[in-house]
Parts: C-alpha cells; structure tokens; sequence
C-alpha cells in the first residue's frame, strides 16, 4: 500500500470538489460539473494508484472497472461515475454544440449533482481506503 500517492491523488480530489463548489457558487457551472468530474477520477485513481495499479484515462466509467476487478464496487458508484462522464467533454470545449458555448448549457442544478455525485464517490473511495488498510478489502 503506497499511502503517501494514495494521500497525493485524494488530497487533490478533496481540493478539485472544493474549486467545483466554488465555481458553482459564482455561477460557472459548466466548471463545475467538469471540475466535479475530476475530483471523481482523481479520488478513483487515489485508490489504484494507493494499492500499485495506476491507471491511465479519464473515463470514470472505465477507471472504476479496473477497481471492479479487485473489489466489489457497488452499481450506485457505478450510476455515478457514468453520470459524470458525461461532463467531461461538453463542459469545456465550444466546438461540443453545434451553437453558443458550454456557459449556456449547464446549470446550478447539473452543478449541485455533479458535486453531490462526485461528493459521493470520494467518500466511498475514502471508506475503501481505510477498509483496505485494515485488511477488510472490499
């Protein structure tokens, strides 16, 4: 168990949603469903990286499969990370809609359930991670 990149990687979730809660509430929700989304995979990677998997990619959906393979992941977590995936592209890049920018296309709303959603994976991981130490795996 590496703890010290397991520490790098969730200390940068916790601060990721933190800037996503911040956007949000200055009304950038596009950033904050993208910075939502981050936070997520970086509490993921936390874990993979932790037990001496590091895990390339951006897709939740897939980075939470890898940890599927070595600990059951419940399907809420899984809902989850697919539902941020979503976030990932269209919240950043103009050429995403065929008209206006990705500022138009999100709201307080897609905001508070990205960070609710991400809110949820990164206490789940966190959990995982102390269950992990104490040898009570997943």
């Amino acid at each position: 168990m590496d703890l010290k990149e397991y520490g790098r990687w969730i200390t940068m979730a916790q601060r990721t949603l933190e800037s996503a809660r911040r956007d949000a509430e200055f009304g950038d929700f596009n950033w904050a469903c993208f910075k939502a989304h981050q936070a997520a995979e970086f509490a993921i990677k936390a874990i993979l990286y932790g037990i001496g998997k590091p895990t390339r990619g951006h897709s939740l959906t897939h980075l939470v499969a890898e940890l599927n393979e070595l600990v059951n992941i419940p399907e809420n977590i899984i809902d989850l990370c697919k539902f941020l995936d979503k976030f990932y592209v269209p919240t950043r890049y103009v050429d995403a809609w065929s008209d206006g920018i990705p500022y138009e296309y999100f709201t307080r709303s897609d905001a508070e359930t990205a960070i609710n959603a991400a809110n949820n994976i990164i206490v789940f991981t966190e959990d995982l991670w102390r269950r992990l130490l104490s040898g009570g795996g997943g």
